[in-house]
């Protein structure tokens, strides 16, 4: 009874046309003699009011410039009236305010998964005061540096550093990870991670406004108001269908000299498939890539997206990780791994990008590291530090070299750095690093080719070696290098087969993407910048996801043309036949219906289906190439980063 209830309070037309319907069946077999007048009246009076109500609606339309098929449902209420098939038009008006019914529905499931990161926004944090007290607060009053406890189970509020030593938190609702993630102290914890079995605390580093969940949640309130031009298209077929469903209507009337097959035909047209089976598609195909990690920020940008022939790439960030790791430790004298335990200690304090590069690999690899350690910083070019009573010199060659004779540059592949160690007066190796390419890189660019992007191009402010090496390996010929963000820009607009595909993650690459027919922005751990002026925001730092939205977003336009097709061709094939004479309108009402459904659980397809190759299946780790060697760059700084 509830259910009953809160479904005349959503549809109240709807319910009220099933009434009307019930109490003049009632009539009909309950009143002898007077029942099926009583019927009548009761079923042609609320048929017209209905048609008065929609034919006011459609005269306002018209003034707007809008036109829309529900005139040929109006046109057959008033047919079928004329005719005497009252209980035919009844069952029209059902049809015409059921569909408000069956779009709600549908639009509803397609929303789900747009509308599950609205739903689960942070609404307060806990505030850690002094002597350990808390106080709860609106995460709106948060500011940047206050200490916030985070309780097992709950969402972390905004973007934050973990204070603790270690947590573990599910990032499933922004990132699309599927297993817990493990953070350690000093680690980001991005809001909207939701925390483990163990309360945690952590420290604010951005207001919520400035925070990844709210500014995902604002890219759903975009992309859910938004609607395709596609599907502005599919509402201009409204005319046309219109008056092909009229002239058969028509000749059909004229050809027999019977009304009743005017009327007949009509019931028959049905305009669902126009007026909702396309944007329940593209709502599908949207909330199948926040799904999959991916927002997409409107229904045009997905149309856009389904027809990219030229994908164009930056390289720092985007093909690659975007910061340096450790490639190659080349002792002498040593093990590797008593090398780099040495470099590691010495560098363990730094705040230098490559320190921290070569302490994560050294913790990697579960190296103890020592404490005993005094270090003197020499800005610009490396430092000397006694590690248990040892002198060692880490940085550039000239640093190393002015304590260690034998000194010895390693030739290096382009893109690749060196930080040279002496111990002790003599030279003890070289620790090399890189920013190495995307796992997955090369077989997101090979997606794109079999999905038909035609033209696959690098954009990159880096050397023109250094682009090359890295184009070589994830498959790209055409390199763009040495470009500044107006170079980008320049070069994407002088690209040939639009539209184009712009994919970045840096601060640098927002004006390009702004440009760009589809700007897709790595917004993981890119540029708030970039992500504003993307049309897509990749949610996962995995290069993948970017063949994933493509293969989603074509999928969804052409199970788009397919409900549209499937439902005016079955349409046109009832129209031929009710015009013979084959379906009586009471039945034809009812085969529309039929027809409506079919279209829409077409539609709803776009929400499942494979994406493609997802994260998982590109996880493996790409074998390095073997690229031709560059002279070696003796003075190369330590803080350089190619």
């Amino acid at each position: 009874m509830t259910r009953v209830l809160e479904f005349s309070r959503r549809y109240p037309t709807v319910a009220l046309t099933v009434t009307v319907g019930l109490v003049a069946l009632l009539a009909f077999f309950a009143l002898p003699g007077s029942g099926p007048t009583v019927a009548r009246v009761l079923v042609t009076t609320f048929a017209l009011v209905v048609a008065a109500q929609q034919g006011w609606g459609m005269v306002q339309d018209a003034r707007r410039g809008q036109w829309g098929l529900d005139v040929l449902a109006l046109v057959a209420i008033l047919s079928t009236l004329a005719v005497g098939e009252h209980w035919a038009s009844l069952v029209i008006v059902l049809m015409l305010t059921g569909g408000e019914a069956l779009e709600d529905y549908a639009e509803h499931r397609a929303r789900d998964e747009l509308t599950t990161l609205l739903s689960r926004a942070p609404r307060s944090a806990h505030l850690v005061l002094g002597e350990g007290s808390v106080l709860d607060v609106a995460v709106d009053d948060v500011t940047v540096g206050q200490l916030l406890l985070v309780k097992p189970g709950e969402m972390v509020p905004v973007d934050a550093v973990l204070v603790d030593e270690a947590g573990d938190f599910d990032e499933s609702s922004t990132t699309g990870e599927s297993l817990p993630v493990v953070r350690h102290r000093g680690d980001t914890v991005l809001s909207g991670a939701v925390n483990g079995s163990t309360a945690v605390t952590v420290r604010a580093t951005a207001t919520a406004a400035g925070s990844q969940y709210q500014q995902i949640v604002a890219l759903v309130e975009g992309a859910a108001e938004s609607r395709a031009p596609f599907v502005r298209l599919a509402d201009r077929y409204a005319v046309p269908f219109t008056l092909v469903a009229l002239a058969i209507a028509g000749a059909a009337w004229a050809i027999t000299g019977d009304p009743v097959r005017f009327a007949e035909v009509l019931v028959v047209a049905t305009p669902c498939p126009l007026l909702i089976a396309a944007p329940v598609s593209f709502i599908a195909g949207m909330s199948r890539a926040a799904k999959n990690g991916v927002i997409v920020k409107d229904g045009g940008t997905l149309e856009r997206l389904a027809r990219v022939r030229t994908a164009a790439f930056d390289k720092t960030g985007t093909l690659t990780h975007g910061e340096p790791r450790v490639s190659r430790v080349l002792p002498e004298g040593r093990t590797a791994d008593e090398l780099l335990a040495l470099v590691a200690s010495a560098e363990r304090l730094s705040s230098h990008v490559l320190a921290q590069a070569i302490v994560d690999e050294a913790t990697g690899r579960g190296l103890d590291l020592s404490t005993d350690v005094t270090v003197d910083d020499l800005p610009g070019r490396g430092l000397r530090a006694h590690v248990d009573g040892r002198l060692v010199v880490v940085g550039s060659y000239d640093l190393v070299a002015e304590t260690s004779a034998d000194v010895v540059m390693p030739e290096l592949v382009p893109g690749e750095m060196s930080v040279m160690v002496g111990v002790d007066g003599r030279y003890a190796g070289t620790v090399t690093l890189s920013d190495e390419v995307r796992a997955d890189a090369a077989s997101t660019v090979s997606r794109l080719r079999a999905s038909g992007v035609e033209h696959v191009v690098v954009l990159t402010g880096d050397a023109q070696a250094t682009a090359d090496a890295v184009a070589a390996e994830v498959g790209i010929d055409d390199v763009r290098a040495a470009r500044l963000p107006q170079g980008k820009v320049d070069a994407v607009a002088g690209l040939a087969g639009r539209p184009v595909m712009m994919v970045g993650d840096g601060i640098n690459d927002a004006p390009v993407l702004a440009v760009a027919d589809v700007g897709i922005a790595m917004g993981a751990r890119g540029a708030s910048a970039a992500s504003e002026s993307a049309d897509v925001v990749v949610l996962v730092d995995e290069i993948s996801r970017v063949a994933d939205a493509v293969a989603i977003s074509r999928r969804t336009v052409r199970i788009a043309l397919q409900s549209i097709g499937l439902g005016i061709g079955l349409s046109l094939v009832l129209m031929v036949l009710a015009a013979f004479g084959a379906i009586p309108a009471i039945v034809g009402a009812g085969l529309q219906e039929v027809v409506d459904l079919v279209a829409i659980l077409n539609a709803l397809r776009a929400l499942g289906g494979p994406a493609g190759e997802t994260s998982g299946a590109a996880r493996v780790r790409s074998a390095r190439p073997t690229a031709p060697t560059a002279s070696g760059e003796a003075q190369q700084r330590r803080d350089a980063l190619v």
